[in-house]
């Protein structure tokens, strides 16, 4: 794969045979984000873990201390109180049949997260083939199938990641952007990095952390010591 000279530019500042500590590591993604926009920063954590296996499914969701400094978008299928309550709490949409008849008849979705009430969810489950290959099935592991929205809506509105194993047993999760500086950034990944290790299914062995990077949006990854969290 042939890179820029701007990626090349910034690849020399990194040992690759490296492990950095997550201050290290956090300072020198900064330095290494080279585009015009304000890159966003992300973490790979390669777990010892089976995704095969349902005892060994890592899956959780966490509020992260400095937000994403991305503005996330909620819809709330919800009907009577809790519809006003998902306003209340600053929901963008809110709705039942009709928001499901929107995303079915015309594909709409100009949303980032849907939260459904439990009563909901019979109703959801009619697109759970369109939403769920999106991620955007509301699921009661990551808190978006709840009674209490407000809470659901204002968690995420204050920057809540959710974070899952794929089927190569990598979890991919935003931890903030370039504009939020080493310390922000750090808290993030602390944060972060502390619920994914409680997450640990007891069915894992040997070493759960294999290894962790971290990358902007157009820069070179950087491996972390996973051995510091």
């Amino acid at each position: 794969m042939k890179h820029g000279k701007k990626y090349q530019d910034s690849a020399k500042l990194i040992d690759h045979l490296n492990q950095y500590d997550p201050d290290q590591a956090c300072d020198l993604v900064i330095k290494t984000a080279k585009a015009k926009f304000d890159e966003t920063v992300e973490i790979s954590v390669r777990l010892g873990v089976d995704p095969r296996h349902a005892d060994q499914q890592v899956r959780g969701a966490v509020v992260l201390p400095n937000g994403t400094g991305k503005v996330t978008r909620v819809l709330v299928i919800a009907k009577g109180d809790k519809a006003k309550e998902a306003e209340a709490a600053g929901a963008d949409f809110v709705g039942a049949e009709e928001m499901i008849a929107k995303i079915q008849q015309e594909n709409w979705f100009d949303f980032d997260v849907c939260v459904a009430t439990p009563d909901m969810m019979g109703l959801v489950g009619r697109i759970g083939r369109v939403l769920g290959p999106k991620g955007l099935m509301p699921n009661p592991k990551s808190g978006t199938v709840t009674m209490d929205v407000t809470k659901a809506v204002k968690d995420i509105k204050a920057g809540k990641v959710e974070y899952r194993l794929d089927k190569t047993a990598i979890i991919h999760c935003p931890v903030g952007k370039v504009s939020f500086g080493q310390q922000k950034l750090q808290e993030n990944l602390d944060a972060l990095m502390e619920a994914i290790i409680k997450a640990k299914p007891a069915a894992a062995k040997g070493t759960y952390l294999r290894s962790v990077y971290l990358s902007t949006t157009m820069g070179p990854s950087v491996r972390v010591n996973p051995l510091k969290f």
